[in-house]
């Protein structure tokens, strides 16, 4: 595909096919997302792919049980019944149904940061986040060029105890998001809205929204 057909179609997919997502494929995001640059070139991510159905379940379970716990899941099911954009309705929906059973995509990536130390050694920053997201954002685009739905989820913040604890993370890796991957079921990809280049940028000073001729 080219390159600008994957970046303008790329969307969040929260509905996947059981089918199996081919080790070729996964290698081939995960080359993507090496590629990405890091703070001082220290590349300090590791990449924990889950493919294994028991395992995702119990990822599934904590995040059911702490989504039942607040309430949230009805929460969203009732906001959405009342949004008038139908576009905006399908996607919390969509989002409700996902958080309710996590393991129905194939695989779930959970990338981490380890031994980081540049732009700063706090994992948890927003700057660590320099490190890593480009990464991830190659992922998904990799996945994207290979048919491959994903969607940019964080609720590993909420899991954090289970995770450390069925992945047997070392107290030095922090999970960062949580990446689920699959071919889209019932979605479809883009193109996607988005609010105009020219509505978001400035040029050479605040406010200054069209360059100086």
């Amino acid at each position: 595909m080219d390159f600008f057909e994957v970046v303008h179609t790329q969307r969040s997919i929260r509905r996947f096919k059981p089918d199996p997502v081919p080790e070729e494929a996964l290698w081939k995001m995960l080359d993507a997302a090496i590629r990405a640059p890091s703070g001082s070139n220290l590349q300090p991510w590791i990449w924990l792919v889950v493919r294994d159905r028991a395992k995702r379940e119990v990822l599934a379970q904590a995040v059911r049980a702490r989504f039942d716990s607040s309430g949230r899941l009805e929460q969203m099911r009732q906001r959405a019944q009342k949004m008038e954009d139908a576009s905006q309705r399908r996607m919390l929906l969509r989002a409700a149904d996902f958080f309710a059973n996590v393991a129905q995509a194939p695989v779930l990536i959970i990338p981490c940061l380890v031994g980081v130390t540049s732009p700063t050694s706090d994992a948890r920053s927003l700057l660590a986040g320099s490190s890593i997201y480009g990464a991830v954002q190659n992922l998904m685009l990799a996945a994207r060029a290979q048919g491959l739905g994903t969607v940019l989820t964080t609720f590993q913040a909420s899991i954090e105890d289970v995770l450390r604890k069925e992945f047997h993370l070392p107290e030095g890796a922090v999970p960062v998001c949580i990446v689920p991957v699959g071919y889209p079921d019932g979605q479809r990809f883009g193109p996607t809205t988005r609010k105009p280049p020219e509505t978001v940028t400035h040029w050479d000073d605040w406010g200054v929204t069209r360059p100086q001729a």
